[in-house]
C-alpha cells in the first residue's frame, strides 16, 4: 500500500527550480505585466485593443516628429490587423531587434522622439510575443526589410528592393490560445482612432477605407461626445504643449477627457486633477465671489491634452499619468530642458489662469451665461443642504451595519491595491452587481469572487427619477445608499468599481427595473455611462440537459433560438428548465454566469441617441401617447407562431 505523502513537507528548492525566460517567453508567461487583462474583445479595456494601440502609438510618434500624415488601418474579419504608416521607417539594420528585444527602441533617444508616449521599449515586442503571426516591414530609401514571427519566434528575415514610400507596415493576429474567442469590435476601434485624430490635427487615419480626420482638435471631440447642447459655445484654447476645450451643459456632474502625448488617459492623473482645480479657481477669482468649486464645475464638460517629455504612467497600459514634472533635467546630450523641474500642476495652472481669465474678460456674453449656471447650481445645492447632510450621515451609518452592500476586497481606486499585479490589474476587474430581492442577491453573493465582485441589493422597484432634481438622490434611501456605495457624489474620481452591473430577472419586471436604473444614471450621473462603466448582466433563460452514460450534458441558452438548437443537439427527450428569476439559479450554477465567461451588455450613450426625447417618451407623463404606442406595437402570441 502506498504511503501517505506529507502535504506539509517543505518543497525542495534547488538549481533546477531557477529558470531564465527569454524576452518573448516572459511576455507570454506574464502578459498581464505588459497589457493588463487578456479578454475576448467585448470590453474596451481588453488586451487586443492594447495590442492595436501599441502599434498605432509608434505611427503617431512618427507623425509628431513631422514624418507621415497618413496611417492606414485594416482589420480583417475582426481577427487580424495591419497598420501602415508613411513615417521614416525603422532603420533596416535594427528592425528585428526593434520588434523582438525588450528595452530596445528609438524612444530612449529624446532627439529622435521628443514627446513620445511609447517610452519603455516594450509595445511592439509585446504585440509580437502575443500574436500567432506577426509581420514587420520597414521601407527606407528604396529597400524593404521584412521579418516574420510566430508567437515571438523569428521565422524569416529578408531584404529586397522596393519602390514603396518610406514607412513601416505591421501585421498581427492575436494568439487565440491566449485571447480566447476574441473579436475586434469595430465601434471600439473607430473610437480609438478618432481620439488619435482629435489630438493630431492634420493627420488622416483610414480605417478599412473610412477616412477619419479632425480639423479643430479637442473642440471636435467635445462636439462629438456631448449628448446635450452646451449652454455656450465651446471655449477652445491652445498653447505650446497644452490644449483645452470646455463648456457647461444642463446635465448634472462633470465630464472629462484627458490625454498625454496623444494617449487617452481614461483614469486621468495629475494633468486632469490640475485642470479641475485650476479651472474652478480661475473662474471663482474672475467673478470675485465665494463660489464653491462644486457649483462652478457642475455641468462642466471638458478636455485637456498635454505633451510631456518622458512621462511616467502608473502602468504599462498608460491609462493614468503619474508624472509630477514636465521634463527631466537634461536630454541625452546633457543639455538642460526648459521645463525641467516645472510641475504638471503649475504648468497646467499657469496656462488656465492666464488664458481662461483673458477669455472671460473678452467674452462678456459667455461670462454672463456661465455666471447664471453657477448661481443655479449654488441655489439648488443650498436648497437641499439639510437633506444632503442628513443623507450623508445615514449613508455612513448604513455602510457599517448595512446588508444592502456586500463589498469586495479590491476597488478601482483603492490605494491599498495599487501595487502592480503580474497576472492582471485586478482593479479593472472590480465590479458591483445591482440586483433586486434577497434571493437573487443571495445567489450572486454566494457565487461571486469576493476579491473583485460586490453586490448591492435593491428593495423593490426603484423610483422613476425622470424630471426630478438631485434632491431625490438624497431623499430616496435606495439612491442615497447606492451613490455612497459607488462613491460618486463628487464625480467619478472616487468611483470604487470599474463595472456597475445591473443584474435583474429576464422578465417584464426585471426589464422595468433596468430601465429605472438606467434612467437614474442618465439623470444624475451620465458620465458613468459615457465612460463605459454601466453594464447589463445577461443570464440564461433556459437550461437544456440530457443524461448520457450517467453524466449530464448541459447547455445554457440565452435565447429561444439557442434553446431550439440545444434540443436538437441533445435529443432525445432532453430535460428543459425555464429560469423565471435569478433567485431560482443555484449558486453553483451562478458561478458559470458571473465568472470569466460572464456575458455583459454595455450601456452606451452617444450624441445621436436623443436621450432627452427617449426619456420623455418612455419615462415621462405622456401616459396616453405611450399607451397607444404599446397597443399599436403589441405582438400577440399568434403572430409569434405564424
Amino acid at each position: 500500500m502506498e504511503e501517505n505523502k506529507d502535504l506539509n513537507a517543505p518543497v525542495k528548492y534547488t538549481e533546477e527550480n531557477i529558470r531564465h525566460l527569454s524576452d518573448m517567453e516572459h511576455v507570454r508567461t506574464r502578459p498581464g505585466m505588459y497589457i493588463g487583462r487578456l479578454g475576448d474583445g467585448s470590453q474596451e479595456e481588453d488586451g487586443i485593443y492594447v495590442l492595436l494601440k501599441e502599434i498605432i502609438d509608434n505611427s503617431i510618434d512618427e507623425f509628431k516628429m513631422g514624418a507621415g500624415k497618413r496611417i492606414e488601418v485594416v482589420v480583417e474579419d475582426n481577427l487580424s490587423v495591419s497598420v501602415r504608416d508613411y513615417g521614416r521607417g525603422i532603420p533596416l539594420g535594427s528592425l528585428v531587434d526593434a520588434v523582438s528585444m525588450l528595452n530596445t527602441g528609438g524612444k530612449y533617444d529624446t532627439k529622435a522622439f521628443k514627446k513620445s508616449v511609447g517610452l519603455n521599449g516594450v509595445g511592439a515586442k509585446a504585440v509580437n510575443a502575443l500574436s500567432s503571426r506577426f509581420v514587420a516591414r520597414s521601407f527606407r530609401d528604396g529597400k524593404m526589410r521584412e521579418a516574420v514571427f510566430e508567437k515571438g519566434v523569428l521565422l524569416s528575415d529578408t531584404t529586397q528592393h522596393s519602390d514603396e514610400e518610406n514607412g513601416t507596415f505591421i501585421f498581427f493576429e492575436p494568439d487565440n490560445t491566449l485571447f480566447l474567442n476574441y473579436r475586434f469590435r469595430p465601434e471600439f476601434v473607430e473610437e480609438m482612432l478618432r481620439n488619435y485624430t482629435y489630438l493630431n490635427t492634420g493627420l488622416s487615419i483610414y480605417y478599412n477605407g473610412l477616412r477619419i480626420v479632425s480639423r479643430n482638435g479637442l473642440e471636435d471631440l467635445l462636439n462629438d461626445k456631448m449628448t446635450s447642447q452646451g449652454l455656450y459655445p465651446i471655449v477652445h484654447l491652445e498653447g505650446e504643449d497644452i490644449e483645452i476645450a470646455f463648456t457647461h451643459s444642463p446635465q448634472y456632474g462633470e465630464e472629462y477627457y484627458s490625454f498625454v502625448n496623444g494617449q487617452h488617459t481614461t483614469q486621468g492623473g495629475t494633468h486632469q486633477s490640475a485642470f479641475k482645480e485650476h479651472i474652478a479657481r480661475t473662474i471663482k477669482e474672475f467673478y470675485g465671489k465665494n463660489f464653491e468649486f462644486q457649483d462652478i464645475r457642475n455641468g462642466l464638460v471638458a478636455a485637456i491634452a498635454i505633451n510631456v517629455i518622458e512621462p511616467t504612467f502608473e502602468s504599462q497600459t498608460k491609462i493614468k499619468l503619474g508624472s509630477l514634472t514636465m521634463a527631466p533635467e537634461k536630454d541625452s546630450d546633457g543639455n538642460p530642458y526648459p521645463l525641467s523641474g516645472v510641475s504638471v500642476n503649475k504648468f497646467v495652472g499657469d496656462f488656465v489662469k492666464e488664458n481662461v481669465d483673458n477669455y472671460l474678460h473678452k467674452h462678456a456674453d459667455i461670462a454672463e451665461i456661465l455666471l447664471q449656471k453657477i448661481q443655479e447650481s449654488e441655489k439648488e445645492r443650498k436648497a437641499i443642504a439639510g437633506v444632503t447632510k442628513m443623507a450623508r450621515e445615514r449613508a455612513k451609518k448604513a455602510n457599517l451595519h448595512n446588508r444592502k452592500l456586500r463589498d469586495c476586497r479590491i476597488h478601482l481606486n483603492d490605494s491599498k491595491s495599487s501595487k502592480k499585479d503580474e497576472e492582471n490589474d485586478l482593479r479593472l476587474e472590480s465590479a458591483i452587481f445591482i440586483t433586486e430581492g434577497d434571493s437573487a442577491s443571495g445567489s450572486i453573493t454566494k457565487s461571486r469572487d469576493v476579491n473583485t465582485q460586490a453586490v448591492f441589493s435593491l428593495r423593490g422597484k426603484p423610483l422613476n427619477s425622470f424630471g426630478l432634481t438631485k434632491k431625490v438622490v438624497y431623499e430616496n434611501e435606495e439612491f442615497n445608499l447606492l451613490q455612497a456605495a459607488l462613491n460618486i457624489e463628487d464625480g467619478l474620481d472616487g468611483l470604487r468599481y470599474n463595472k456597475v452591473i445591473v443584474a435583474t430577472d429576464a422578465d417584464v419586471d426585471g426589464m422595468h427595473i433596468r430601465l429605472l436604473m438606467i434612467t437614474f444614471f442618465l439623470q444624475f450621473f451620465p458620465d458613468l455611462i459615457k465612460k463605459g462603466h454601466v453594464y447589463i448582466l445577461q443570464t440564461p433563460l433556459f437550461r437544456v440537459r440530457n443524461r448520457k452514460k450517467g453524466v449530464y450534458e448541459t447547455i445554457y441558452c440565452y435565447t429561444e433560438e439557442e434553446r431550439l438548437a440545444a434540443i436538437e443537439r441533445l435529443s432525445p427527450n432532453p430535460e428543459i428548465t425555464r429560469f423565471k428569476g435569478l433567485g431560482e439559479i443555484s449558486p453553483d450554477e451562478f458561478r458559470n454566469f458571473i465568472g470569466k465567461d460572464m456575458r455583459l451588455e454595455q450601456v452606451t450613450l452617444r450624441k445621436t441617441d436623443a436621450v432627452n426625447e427617449l426619456l420623455e417618451f418612455y419615462m415621462g407623463k405622456n401616459t396616453m401617447e405611450r399607451q397607444n404606442f404599446i397597443i399599436n406595437n403589441l405582438v400577440v402570441e399568434e403572430d409569434i407562431v405564424s
